[in-house]
C-alpha cells in the first residue's frame, strides 16, 4: 500500500471516528404535550458538555388567538425563552435526570376556564425531574415533571376583549410549566 493510500485510509478513519464522537452531543427535541395548549410551538436543543451534564435553551411561542373579536375569544398567547442545565447520573441523554433553568415569558391567557384575562411578563426557576428513552440511536422520548416559580408583571382584565381593568401589579408565583413528553433527534 502507498503512503498516499494510507494517508487517506487514516484520514477517513480519523473523520469517520471524530464523526460518531461528534453525533452523540447534540439534541434537538419537542415537547409533543406543549401543541395541545393551543398550538404552542416549542423546541429545545441540548449539548451533552459531560458524561453527566448537558446545557439546553428552549422557546416556545403560541400567537393564536381563537374567535378573535367575538365574545368566546379565547387564548393562550406566549413567547416564553429559557436556558438551563441537566444533570443526568447515568448518561448524557439517556436515562433519568433532574434539571434547573431560567425562564422568562411573555403571555396573554384569558376566557379559556372565565372570561377573565391576564396579560404580562414572568421570570424566574425552574425544577423539571424526568427520564429519557432512547427509542433508536438517534431519536429519543423524553417524560417529565417540573414546575417554576418567580415575579410576575401582570394586569387583569374583565374578558378577552373589553379592555375594562380589573388590578395590575407585581407579585410572585409559584407554577407547574413542565409536562413533558417529547422526541428529541440526536446527533
Amino acid at each position: 500500500m502507498s503512503d498516499m493510500k494510507r494517508i487517506g485510509v487514516a484520514v477517513i478513519i480519523l473523520l469517520v471516528s471524530s464523526t460518531v464522537v461528534f453525533s452523540q452531543e447534540f439534541s434537538l427535541s419537542t415537547n409533543l404535550v406543549g401543541y395541545a395548549n393551543l398550538g404552542t410551538m416549542n423546541a429545545e436543543f441540548s449539548y451533552a458538555a459531560t458524561r453527566h451534564i448537558s446545557v439546553n435553551a428552549s422557546v416556545k411561542y403560541n400567537p393564536f388567538t381563537f374567535h378573535k373579536g367575538t365574545s368566546r375569544q379565547f387564548q393562550s398567547r406566549q413567547q416564553s425563552y429559557a436556558a438551563g442545565i441537566r444533570w443526568w447520573p447515568w448518561h448524557s441523554l439517556s436515562g433519568w435526570w433532574v434539571a434547573a433553568k431560567l425562564q422568562y415569558q411573555e403571555y396573554n391567557a384569558g376566557g379559556i376556564l372565565s372570561r377573565r384575562t391576564e396579560e404580562g411578563d414572568r421570570a424566574g426557576v425552574g425544577l423539571t425531574v424526568g427520564y429519557t428513552y432512547m427509542l433508536h440511536p438517534h431519536v429519543n422520548m423524553e417524560f417529565g415533571l417540573g414546575g417554576w416559580a418567580g415575579c410576575k408583571w401582570y394586569t387583569v382584565y374583565s374578558c378577552p376583549k373589553c379592555g375594562i381593568k380589573e388590578e395590575n401589579g407585581r407579585k410572585a408565583f409559584i407554577l407547574p410549566n413542565d409536562l413533558i413528553v417529547s422526541i428529541a433527534y440526536v446527533f
